[in-house]
């Protein structure tokens, strides 16, 4: 539970209908294993104490009676176990029969919660014996006076976002889903006890109920299915058991198996998430909570931790999102192009990753308009710093490309200007670095103004988190289209166009831009080689984009980044992932002031720096909370 986890579990015992004993038993030894393994929330499928297939015999005084002696047995194992158990049993009450999920914590019945909605269709016929609909009384249960309700959640002690609804198969299927009321009474985690059936392409349409319901209601939800040893008299089950956060499916089970499907729920996730929405509208009333105490402690993640976040799922068709995100950058430049009235750009083309995809979205941009791309003006601007290859990659990307392309270089305007503010030639420190970018800016700007151009920056979203940017010079631009781009993903959509194209000179100019050590190349090389690796003064890319990702996007502090980092990182020590960690808070903090004055740009991943758009922040916020927990470590 420590970092908001809840370990959680759908368990899937082999039934045999009407054999309660067997049925207990198998369910008590999935417990035991789960609780062995750190599960903290246990959740079995719909009647799986009697299995759902029992027909007429549900109407039988015999499997009732033998049903209740089942959840005693569990009820009493329950007690030498620190989990949230849910179990499914018929119960009759007042000469009704109720399909029911039993909550069971150390040996004490929380809560029964009923059916609402009964499946009474094709071969469905709940309603010849069960009574469905919103019920809410008092009912008891060897001697325990206990809530029979569809009304009701059951919260945490320790972790008021804790908190748990329960609803049962078709209350899922129906419009007006218990779990809806649930959520909107504060539950974040949704348990629902299903039976349902395999039939073809009933499997996508299940787990696309279950991603949809987890998303809409920012929650995580547990569903867990009846599977083998049901009567295949007229149905097949083949417990597909899904769990899901917020639209994302964690973890599910392959068909026709049994046992437990377990994975961890960020429960501190969700808690953000609704923080920045705010998009649930909350009402308690006619929902009960019903307490518990579970301790927390630190739950082992399993959960599989992207290393990109920003970079597409492997389920994708990596090909479409590429061409998407291509788009969105490029119908954002279109549309300031048009609204303008201007039909060229210029940008600086430095043989790098950031000014090669700023290129291609102004192609892309100048195709949607119909415009000739010989009105794209690329830049380079070298300085004795700038070494053959990324000059002659720049030059060979752009008449590769067909647009117009110049070699302005700034070595005299550099020597001067170093001349004129009293510094020695060889002084190669930090102004003689950011004057090389303020000068490309300079004629970059001017010759926009010439050519009545619109300058477009290159500069990423990385280099703006950790203000790796020359303020006034490539900070600044007259639109900025890479400004939701972190450099990640940039190498990815790089890749993607060497991937995508047939024509060999593309793929050797791309490939030797993708291969090219990130530097801003601001200090000479006696030998022609790049002596300026960006990742060597502030540290990996894919590590600062991704303490970006969750401290931009959920508001997560140091301690579960830097957890978060260690499941997801194996090829960095704990040492390693600290120091960068280190690095990017402080150099986060110090550099606000880049960010609360930048160009307009398109926002195109889920996260933007933009003071318009995702993030506003003071320039002069103290980051003594952060580093203070990140001390701790």
């Amino acid at each position: 539970m420590k970092d908001g986890f809840i370990k959680v579990a759908a368990a899937t015992p082999e039934v045999i209908p009407a054999d309660c004993q067997n049925n207990a038993e198998k369910i008590i030894k999935l417990i035991k294993e789960a609780h062995s393994l750190g599960v903290q929330v246990i959740v079995f499928p719909e009647l799986s104490i009697t299995a759902y297939t029992c027909a007429d015999l549900f109407l039988h005084d015999s499997l009732l009676s033998s049903a209740l002696e089942a959840l005693k047995q569990i009820l009493d194992v329950s007690k030498d176990v620190e989990s949230l158990i849910i179990v499914g049993v018929p119960l009759a009450f007042d000469e009704k029969l109720y399909n029911c999920a039993a909550v069971i914590f150390k040996g004490i019945i929380l809560g029964v919660v009923p059916k609402k909605n009964l499946a009474n269709y094709n071969e469905f016929y709940e309603s010849r014996y069960f009574t469905g609909g919103d019920i809410h009384k008092q009912i008891k249960i060897f001697g325990q006076e206990v809530l029979l309700s569809n009304r009701q959640i059951f919260v945490n002690d320790e972790m008021p976002e804790f908190k748990i609804g329960v609803e049962i198969c078709e209350d899922l299927w129906v419009i007006d889903s218990p779990s809806i009321d649930y959520i909107k009474a504060g539950a974040f985690l949704i348990a629902n006890l299903s039976a349902s059936n395999e039939v073809v392409s009933k499997a996508d349409y299940r787990k696309l109920l279950v991603a949809s319901q987890s998303g809409r209601g920012i929650c995580g939800y547990i569903y867990c299915d009846s599977g083998l040893g049901e009567s295949s008299t007229d149905m097949v089950f083949s417990g597909h058991n899904i769990i899901a956060e917020n639209g994302v499916i964690l973890k599910e089970s392959k068909p026709f198996s049994i046992g437990l499907t377990i994975t961890e729920i960020d429960l501190q996730k969700l808690k953000q998430e609704r923080l920045r929405t705010k998009s649930i509208t909350y009402s308690q009333e006619y929902i009960k909570e019903i307490p518990f105490s579970l301790k927390k402690k630190l739950t082992k993640i399993t959960r599989f931790i992207s290393k990109s976040p920003f970079l597409p799922k492997d389920s994708q068709d990596n090909s479409v999102v590429c061409q998407h995100i291509l788009n969105i950058q490029a119908h954002g430049l279109a549309t300031r192009l048009k609204a303008t009235g201007i039909k060229k750009v210029c940008l600086g083309l430095s043989g790098g990753l950031d000014s090669a995809w700023a290129l291609y979205v102004a192609i892309r941009a100048f195709e949607i308009l119909g415009y000739d791309k010989k009105s794209i003006y690329a830049i380079s601007m070298p300085s004795i710093a700038n070494i053959p290859k990324t000059k002659n990659n720049a030059k060979a990307l752009a008449l590769v490309e067909g647009v117009t392309f110049w070699e302005i270089p700034i070595v005299h305007a550099i020597k001067q200007h170093i001349k004129d503010i009293g510094l020695s030639e060889d002084n190669f420190g930090i102004a003689y670095e950011n004057a090389q970018a303020r000068e490309r800016t300079q004629i970059l700007m001017d010759i926009a103004n010439e050519t009545d151009a619109l300058m477009i920056g290159a500069g990423d979203l990385s280099e703006l988190a950790l203000g790796f940017t020359t303020y006034g010079g490539d900070h600044m631009s007259m639109y900025a289209v890479n400004v939701s781009i972190p450099k990640t993903l940039i190498q990815y959509l790089i890749n993607y166009l060497i991937q995508s194209t047939k024509n060999q000179a593309k793929v050797k100019i791309l490939t030797n831009i993708l291969n090219t050590p990130i530097s801003p190349e601001l200090v000479p090389s006696p030998k022609n080689e790049i002596i300026q690796k960006t990742e060597s003064i502030i540290g990996p890319y894919e590590l600062h984009d991704f303490f970006l990702y969750y401290m931009a996007r959920y508001g997560f502090g140091p301690q579960k980044i830097f957890r978060l980092a260690r499941r997801a990182f194996k090829e960095y020590s704990d040492q390693e992932i600290k120091k960068w960690l280190t690095v990017f808070l402080k150099r986060f903090f110090a550099n606000q002031f880049k960010r609360s004055c930048l160009p307009d740009g398109p926002k195109v991943t889920l996260i933007s720096l933009s003071p318009r758009a995702d993030w506003k922040m003071s320039s002069d916020t103290s980051a003594k909370v952060w580093q203070k927990e990140l001390e701790m470590l």
